[in-house]
């Protein structure tokens, strides 16, 4: 599998990335094991992670899976040179996750030695914020109306950005975390943290993950093209929108232990009239092609320009292979041109 530069930075990062979420509710530790030896086996060497999986979060399973992974490394620590490790902080909202509070630059430092101490490494390759203290447009909240950036205390957000740049780069300093990233924010996030970092000399962002799948496309192509730009990996996540795109939420069905058979913390937003009907539109062109609509999915993702390396998640081994090997699959062009009909008809789904 091909290796790419996250970024600005000096790491090489598989084209996929193995995501982690489920472990720790859905998946064991031996689940974990079995799923981390056959990634790096396919030539995945990024491994993502964060300190309130898995999800959906609760506080009795909070941090089990930064302690799975952590497991796998006491067990392999020969191996640890061999892995790009990247987790995450949580944001605001979680009342068991430090009473529910910011981010803040005390909160970056608990937080680093926390997963530190549960991955039972020395260090993280790539550090996550993983939702602004602001509210976003994400998790549905991109529709015209449902957010107001006006009340948003400018001053106040720049001087919460920098105090935890600053954090940040104590742990870089004192060789805690390599490279450091966001999740779920959008270009006016990066782009001030961008400017924070030059204009203090602190790190700079190297990578921002966000939701991104046929089913949800808000980031392209300004948001994409502003990190191509910067130097700023593009790290997609939930490429099959929350498993939707399998097509086994089809017809309503919703299957006992799959994710929409669970209490979400932000709702069933995806699933909607027009997702469905989305859904079993690209069913059509897969069915037309003889193609899995899971591996069409994901290989379109995979080919986009301006796509670093795409964030992927299973619950069993079956799904983790044919994920994977959606990576070698080639989509012609009358399969991209039958994918872009589709795209036109339903841009926002949900």
């Amino acid at each position: 599998m091909k290796k790419v530069k996250l970024g600005s930075s000096d790491l090489m990062v598989s084209e996929v990335c193995l995501g982690s979420m489920t472990w720790g509710k859905q998946n064991t530790q031996a689940d974990a094991v079995e799923q981390i030896d056959y990634a790096l086996d396919q030539g995945i060497n990024f491994i993502d992670t964060a300190e309130m999986y898995p999800v959906p979060p609760c506080k009795e399973s909070y941090s089990t899976t930064e302690t799975y992974i952590g497991r796998w490394l006491a067990d392999n620590s020969s191996r640890r040179a061999d892995v790009v490790l990247a987790t995450k902080i949580a944001g605001s909202g979680i009342p068991w996750v430090r009473d529910g509070a910011d981010i803040t630059g005390k909160a970056v430092e608990v937080a680093i030695d926390g997963s530190l101490k549960r991955l039972q490494t020395d260090y993280i390759d790539l550090y996550q914020l993983h939702w602004p203290n602001r509210i976003t447009p994400h998790f549905a909240k991109h529709w015209p109306g449902r957010i107001d950036p006006g009340k948003i205390d400018v001053t106040r957000e720049r001087e919460s950005m920098l105090e935890i740049l600053q954090a940040l780069n104590e742990a870089v300093k004192a060789g805690k975390v390599r490279h450091i990233g966001l999740s779920d924010d959008t270009t006016w996030g990066i782009s001030e943290y961008l400017r924070l970092a030059e204009k203090y000399e602190l790190p700079k962002m190297v990578s921002i993950q966000n939701e991104f799948s046929l089913l949800h496309l808000k980031d392209w192509p300004y948001l994409i093209e502003h990190c191509v730009l910067n130097d700023v990996a593009y790290l997609p996540w939930s490429p099959l929108a929350g498993g939707a795109l399998s097509g086994k939420y089809a017809n309503g069905a919703k299957p006992e232990g799959c994710r929409w058979s669970m209490i979400q913390r932000n709702g069933l937003f995806r699933d909607t009239a027009f997702s469905h009907e989305a859904i079993a539109a690209y069913q059509e062109v897969a069915n037309e092609y003889q193609l899995s609509l899971t591996q069409m999915s994901l290989a379109w993702v995979y080919q986009l320009a301006g796509i670093t390396s795409t964030i992927i998640g299973a619950t069993s081994m079956q799904q983790l292979k044919e994920d994977i090997s959606a990576y070698n699959l080639a989509l012609s062009d009358e399969v991209l041109d039958s994918i872009g009909d589709v795209i036109k008809r339903y841009p926002l789904p949900f």
